[in-house]
């Protein structure tokens, strides 16, 4: 008799064990994956761009590797970079329901955390630092 007790309590028993199963612990961080190097076929690097959850200022600043300083507006579905002599050129979203990716025509920017990569049409890719 006592047996068939447990064998009719085990499943009632057993259900808290799977709940707490389910339940992640408090306090424990997942890692972010780092970006590995790679090259493509033809021996150029690769562009890996990894999403930042963080949003981007409305206005920042960035040095970029050519000396030249540029700023971005971040306007939401689209940003506007504005050059140091203060051209300034519009991007929209794209594709339009994220916000890393711009781009118009042949030109695009990808922010990435404190990085931005300029890239228009004709010029070598620009990158650019916070």
């Amino acid at each position: 008799m006592a047996f068939s007790r447990t064998v009719r309590l085990a499943p009632v028993l057993l259900i808290p064990f799977f709940i707490a199963a389910c339940v992640s612990q408090p306090g424990q961080k997942t890692e972010k994956p780092k970006p590995v190097a790679k090259t493509l076929t033809d021996g150029s690097p690769a562009i890996l761009v990894t999403e930042d959850r963080s949003p981007q200022p409305r206005t920042a600043t960035y040095s970029c590797a050519n000396g030249v300083t540029m700023t971005i507006e971040n306007l939401g579905s689209s940003i506007r970079l504005v050059d140091s002599e203060g051209g300034g050129e519009e991007f929209l979203a794209s594709p339009a329901n994220q916000r890393s990716r711009f781009g118009v025509d042949h030109d695009a920017v990808v922010l990435d955390g404190r990085d931005a990569l300029i890239m228009k049409s004709g010029h070598r890719p620009l990158t650019c630092k916070r």
